[in-house]
């Protein structure tokens, strides 16, 4: 099976025909989907100008694409690195009780779901190396907050599922991230579970 990077030469590959590029592009979801599968391949589709379901789409697009899904992925490899020198570290230093930090890593291992989204058409308008480093940046920092860490908004809405369904949680209204509860107050958290999924019903 190949690997991100072996799919990432294919898109590349100008002697492939758009079709078998585009399909490289998205068996690089595969490996790595900060928002999930359809979530993320819409995000990319949107930025880059071409429909989701455009099965001949412009090279260059899929080349913007990719462009941004490898900065994406970069960003977070260079986190994942950070976070296992840290934990030999705490290690060495007898710390074994995991954190929220530890806990959210666990659940985002191999890069899919890190960041996920309210619905595959509600996403952060922003660049996605942008709205992993916002929510890295939240959960080091360890200090619950009001507001959503990729967008500010501060209204969120509770999208109901199991404890281990990344799309279950706070979602914030505004840019549809759901974000891990220990980043946000009780406060918030509450506010959020009693005013119901509102207009995040499945789309």
């Amino acid at each position: 099976m190949a690997g991100f990077r072996a799919l990432a030469q294919q898109v590349r590959n100008p002697r492939l025909v758009a079709t078998q590029r585009r399909t490289a592009l998205r068996k690089c979801l595969e490996r790595f989907a900060p928002y999930g599968h359809r979530t993320t391949w819409h995000h990319l589709c949107t930025r880059a100008g071409f429909a989701a379901h455009d099965r001949n789409p412009d090279p260059e697009r899929l080349m913007a694409a990719l462009a941004e899904l490898e900065e994406a992925r970069t960003v977070w490899l260079a986190y994942e690195r950070q976070f296992a020198a840290r934990r030999r570290r705490e290690k060495h230093d007898g710390i074994r009780q995991p954190s929220a930090l530890d806990d959210w890593h666990r659940r985002t291992w191999g890069g899919c779901d890190i960041v996920p989204c309210a619905s595959p058409q509600r996403h952060p308008a922003a660049r996605l190396a942008v709205v992993l480093r916002r929510m890295i940046a939240a959960m080091e920092a360890g200090l619950p907050r009001r507001d959503c860490p990729v967008c500010g908004g501060t209204r969120f809405a509770w999208l109901p599922g199991s404890a281990d369904c990344p799309a279950s949680g706070p979602a914030c209204r505004e840019c549809g991230v759901v974000s891990p509860a220990s980043v946000l107050t009780p406060e918030v958290l509450s506010a959020a579970r009693t005013g119901g999924a509102g207009a995040f019903a499945a789309a």
